[in-house]
């Protein structure tokens, strides 16, 4: 296990940070780098590195959490914490996806979820503790859902690569 900083980022292409959120500064833009690298750094090593003081660190990375900009979290692999089944889902709908989409949203199994443009209309990455569970959430619950017209399921075999290292662009 380790602590990732997960960046979010809206969906507005407009913007020249990628959404219509929060504008953030060259400074915060250093610290959420800094805790990219390693999301346990103290904050005075922080500082140091973008030129403030630790007080003032500890505020903007308060201010970036409040705002939803990013989040601090332990990311481990699933398989060693009990949970040896992951897919991701695509999902085709009839009319409206964003109740579908809040619908998954909801279900503790879903980590992701994005609408695409595309072959599907939903993404939706679920994990889940065996086969059995899996089936039961696509089966009894995701097909289920009003709207839903149908799914494919991609099963992971092996998980590769995980990292939320993209940077701040």
């Amino acid at each position: 296990m380790h602590s990732e900083v997960v960046a979010s980022r809206s969906a507005d292409p407009s913007s020249p940070r990628g959404g219509g959120g929060p504008s953030i500064d060259a400074v915060s833009l250093a610290i959420i780098e800094q805790l990219q690298e390693d999301g346990r750094r103290p904050y005075a090593a922080i500082g140091k590195a973008v030129g403030l003081s630790e007080a003032a660190v500890r505020q903007r990375v308060q201010k970036l959490l409040d705002q939803g900009v990013m989040q601090i979290v332990a990311v481990t692999d699933p398989l060693t914490v009990g949970f040896r089944r992951q897919a991701m889902v695509g999902i085709d709908v009839e009319g409206d996806v964003d109740p579908v989409a809040d619908a998954l949203a909801a279900m503790p199994e879903a980590e992701y979820v994005v609408m695409t443009a595309g072959s599907h209309d939903l993404l939706v990455e679920i994990v889940c503790e065996d086969d059995d569970h899996l089936l039961e959430v696509i089966n009894k619950r995701i097909r289920a859902l009003p709207g839903v017209r149908s799914t494919e399921s991609f099963v992971y075999l092996k998980l590769k690569k995980q990292t939320y290292m993209w940077g701040t662009r």
